[in-house]
């Protein structure tokens, strides 16, 4: 496999495909590993050299998600190759993608979101940390999608969000008063503290000035966390989540929280009302009489 066609992949899959940064970056370390595994020219690999790299990986011990997005990426490649005529046929043709059970997203109470959002407000930092997380909870936007957010895309008069979600598709989201609020004193009080000399435009910088990364906003999340004593598994999605979840509970209508979330397929959004069922089931089971 010559680095010069992983390249040319990952040009495809941005231009053509419109893949996000992350998928892009995952799919290349996927064919990275791939290209340290065989021993013959992508040209001569067979749909048997295919099944032993999926038992090696499952050896070693792999997540079905793993193996099923390393999966994805050899189809995609090889349909690529396909397309250029660097193969003449392609060995991921009869492999299936199995189909993996779908998981209960985390998410927090209302409680405990509070909790989170209780940042003990200090310096230009906690400040910072203040309007990026009610601004996530407010609006349900990806993590990549908020560290990506710059000045412009605040509108402060019209309370509204401006975000370029997957397959570079635009939504405008609405900001609640609370995020409305961290946000404006974030960025007329303490932004401008954490600029150094050379100026840029991304709305959450870090302490060297420098557009957040979605690592550095992790970190932040999970020591706010632990300062606010929660236990739950938390990821940096956890609040996407919880907002999609505590809006369902709230009396929103599905479309509408598509919509918000920027979903292309209802289905996707739908995992949330199995949430929501299960918070009736729990309700249910603590106050009803007879509910155990």
């Amino acid at each position: 496999m010559i680095q010069e066609e992983i390249n040319s992949f990952r040009s495809y899959l941005l231009v053509e495909k419109k893949y996000s940064k992350n998928t892009i970056e995952s799919y290349e370390r996927d064919l990275l590993q791939f290209q340290s595994f065989i021993t013959k020219e992508i040209t001569r690999i067979q749909e048997e050299d295919i099944h032993q790299y999926l038992k090696e990986l499952s050896v070693e011990g792999k997540s079905e998600k793993t193996i099923s997005r390393v999966i994805s990426c050899l189809k995609s490649f090889y349909k690529f190759l396909l397309i250029e005529k660097k193969v003449a046929r392609n060995p991921m043709e009869n492999i299936e993608i199995p189909k993996l059970k779908k998981s209960l997203p985390h998410t927090l109470t209302e409680e405990e979101v509070n909790n989170l959002l209780e940042v003990p407000l200090l310096d230009a930092f906690s400040y910072r940390n203040k309007a990026m997380l009610e601004g996530l909870y407010a609006t349900g936007i990806r993590v990549s999608e908020l560290v990506n957010l710059k000045l412009g895309d605040i509108d402060i008069e019209s309370a509204t969000l401006r975000t370029m979600g997957k397959g570079s598709k635009e939504r405008i989201v609405p900001l609640g008063d609370y995020a409305l609020r961290y946000l404006t004193i974030y960025i007329r009080d303490y932004r401008p503290m954490l600029l150094k000399r050379d100026y840029n435009d991304y709305l959450f910088l870090n302490n060297h000035g420098k557009k957040l990364t979605r690592q550095g906003f992790f970190k932040i999340i999970k020591a706010r966390a632990k300062e606010a004593n929660i236990q739950k598994e938390l990821s940096p999605h956890t609040l996407r989540h919880s907002f999609a979840t505590h809006l369902l509970n709230h009396g929103a209508d599905l479309r509408s929280i598509q919509e918000l979330l920027g979903h292309s397929d209802i289905s996707t959004t739908q995992i949330y009302t199995h949430i929501s069922n299960e918070h009736l089931k729990e309700s249910y089971k603590e106050f009803h009489p007879h509910g155990e």
